[in-house]
């Protein structure tokens, strides 16, 4: 049987033992005059009852489902002769010559493999028999047992909420130890890179041509590991795109909250919010058809001959514009809530609008939208397609916004595309890139909570 098909078999036992506990502790209820000689409301025994029934048995089912594989796997490997075992290199690879041999993929005459296949069917057939059994056998004993425990000193609510508690825990939990794997995979690999390319090196060298030579008269190979270009052109790309985005991502978010009306508001901030669900490969098409292009036309119009095709400022003034409704909605948000009575009281003093929202408003909204450029900040550092697109792959130390450059993230791309030995320089740098990112993001991230804690102030 099917996993798909024992999962809707425990969803219904699920739902009967929810109807069904909640159906007896109503007419215990009535048996005894009135439901508050309950300890908890109906549906709380209902509950309680369906945790008995799906728990234990979707536990059940995924630890099955992590450990029989391994069992088959080993019960068919014993069963084959050893000269069988011997000659082949690998016995994943022949394990899976089994396993397609048993679905009708492959073919063979050779009698140790199709007795090897017949075995793994057979086990497959107890496996999934002994699977649908305890697994059934165990949701509907749960059933069963929350149906009788029904009482009317039952503290079901309580049972409930302590299981409620432990899954948000567990989900908590799961979510630190998943970006605790993810920093130390990474930290470890840059570590690795390190003990060969000195810290120092990287974080302050000014060239970059991770290429390793392979010979010792290759040419083009130099093997330098200098990050002082990909940072400066990361820095410089995200700061043009601040640029665009933090002045009309403001002012759009001024004029929504405090000016327009709200038929306009309804209509223009989901248009303006529209930018947002763009795939940013659009956004890297438009930069490199037409927004590249363009700027390099203008600055030779105007004698500067020196404008690459593809330029940080071509990458950071779409990027700036992919991120306007980023800025625009957590602007917004942050003014509007705002309490009205500043603005009351400001104008009753005889203020204008314009000068409500320069000395109160803005003021008061200041710690969040700090908050929210960083927060931006963030998420332009971290842009890839725009940049490969638009900005080039070449790693140029220059102040120039018209010449071409890269990011950290572009490299990073770079360096992991086709195939390449994973213990080299060439890969364990884009760990190394990557780890010098995460710090950075998270360096902002902390300052935007910190500036938001620090000077955020409560109203009445």
């Amino acid at each position: 049987m099917q996993t798909s098909t024992l999962m809707v078999i425990v969803l219904v036992l699920t739902f009967s033992a929810y109807l069904l506990a909640k159906k007896r502790s109503r007419d215990l209820a009535a048996a005894q005059g009135s439901l508050s000689t309950l300890h908890s409301r109906p549906a709380y025994y209902g509950s309680f009852a369906a945790i008995l029934a799906a728990v234990p048995a979707v536990l059940l089912l995924i630890i099955w489902q992590a450990i029989e594989p391994g069992m088959v796997e080993s019960l068919v490997m014993a069963q084959l002769p050893q000269s069988v075992i011997d000659s082949h290199e690998n016995s994943q690879l022949l394990f899976s010559q089994i396993t397609h041999i048993a679905n009708g993929v492959l073919k063979t005459e050779n009698p140790a493999l199709l007795a090897a296949a017949g075995h793994y069917l057979h086990l497959e057939s107890i496996g999934q028999t002994l699977r649908f059994v305890g697994v059934g056998a165990l949701s509907l004993a749960g059933l069963a047992l929350g149906w009788r425990i029904v009482r009317p000193k039952l503290k079901a609510r309580n049972h409930v909420e302590k299981c409620l508690q432990f899954f948000l825990m567990f989900c908590s939990t799961l979510a630190i130890l998943t970006t605790l794997g993810i920093v130390l995979s990474v930290l470890f690999e840059a570590i690795r890179f390190f003990q060969i390319i000195p810290i120092t090196d990287f974080l302050f060298g000014t060239e970059w041509s991770p290429q390793i030579a392979l010979r010792a008269d290759q040419q083009g190979a130099s093997g330098a590991f200098g990050a002082i270009p990909l940072f400066t052109g990361t820095l410089m790309i995200s700061f043009i795109a601040m640029c665009i985005a933090a002045p009309i991502g403001l002012m759009s978010a001024i004029y929504l909250a405090e000016y327009a009306s709200p038929t306009v508001r309804n209509i223009v901030k989901p248009v303006l919010e529209v930018l947002a669900g763009i795939p940013t490969v659009v956004y890297g098409f438009f930069a490199a058809l037409t927004a590249a292009p363009f700027i390099r036309d203008i600055a030779h119009a105007i004698g500067l001959s020196g404008a690459s095709s593809e330029s940080a400022l071509a990458a950071g003034a779409v990027m700036g514009v992919m991120i306007i409704p980023f800025v625009s909605s957590l602007s917004d948000d942050v003014i509007t809530a705002v309490p009205q009575s500043l603005r009351d009281g400001s104008l009753g003093l005889g203020a204008t609008r314009s000068e409500t929202i320069v000395n109160v408003v803005i003021p008061a909204a200041l710690p969040g939208i700090v908050g929210g450029l960083l927060l931006a900040v963030s998420r332009a550092i971290g842009e890839t397609m725009i940049v490969v697109m638009a900005a080039g792959l070449s790693a140029n130390l220059t102040a120039n916004p018209l010449d071409s450059v890269t990011t950290v993230t572009v490299q990073i791309v770079t360096l992991l595309v086709g195939d390449q030995e994973f213990d080299s320089p060439k890969t364990l740098a884009a760990f190394a890139l990557g780890l010098t990112l995460f710090v950075v993001t998270l360096a902002l991230n902390f300052v935007a909570l910190r500036i938001v804690k620090k000077y955020r102030e409560q109203y009445d």
